[in-house]
């Protein structure tokens, strides 16, 4: 059974300062995303939410740990770093981790997931909001990129809402 003792997700302060508003909604994201697959078995991790989409908990697990990895470390922090789960593809061109490959396993791709938010926070850490990445031909501040995760989160969270609804009837986390 899939756990990863969650911590009870707090909502973001009411009179929190910019940056700290950011990093409190993004978090409340990331731990809504990881509360949709606490309790659930490996099996039903990797079903598939309802044809002809082949989206999973699984699937999104591993694609944000993707999404992060590409923001926080390739955009923000301009490191060299290869996908997670589809190694030797090119980052511009994968699926981003929503394919489920033969051995996939919430197990292996929780602590992935996990180090790269750990790494994120740390990035994020040594930018101010105001800091600028190259991007797209353009610059990019990490205000922008937090904004951007935390819309990327929402919306993959309402799709794993749905989801588990499906699964097993629960709502509302």
């Amino acid at each position: 059974m899939a756990t990863m003792g969650t911590p009870e997700r707090a909502i973001p302060p009411l009179d929190a300062d910019e940056r700290a508003a950011l990093e409190s909604w993004l978090d409340f994201y990331r731990c809504t995303l990881a509360q949709k697959c606490d309790g659930l078995e490996e099996n039903q991790l990797r079903d598939a939410s309802v044809a002809p989409s082949p989206i999973t908990l699984l699937g999104l697990v591993q694609h944000m740990a993707e999404v992060e990895r590409n923001w926080f470390r390739r955009v923000l922090a301009q490191e060299d770093a290869p996908p997670i789960f589809t190694p030797g593809a090119d980052p511009e061109t994968t699926d981003g981790g929503f394919d489920l490959a033969e051995g996939a396993a919430y197990e292996k791709a929780l602590p992935i997931w996990q180090a790269e938010m750990d790494r994120a926070r740390k990035n994020c850490a040594a930018h101010a909001l105001e800091d600028t990445s190259p991007f797209m031909g353009g610059q990019v501040t990490l205000r922008w990129i937090y904004t951007h995760m935390i819309a990327e989160y929402a919306r993959h969270c309402g799709h794993a809402d749905l989801i588990r609804e499906r699964i097993d009837g629960r709502t509302g986390v």
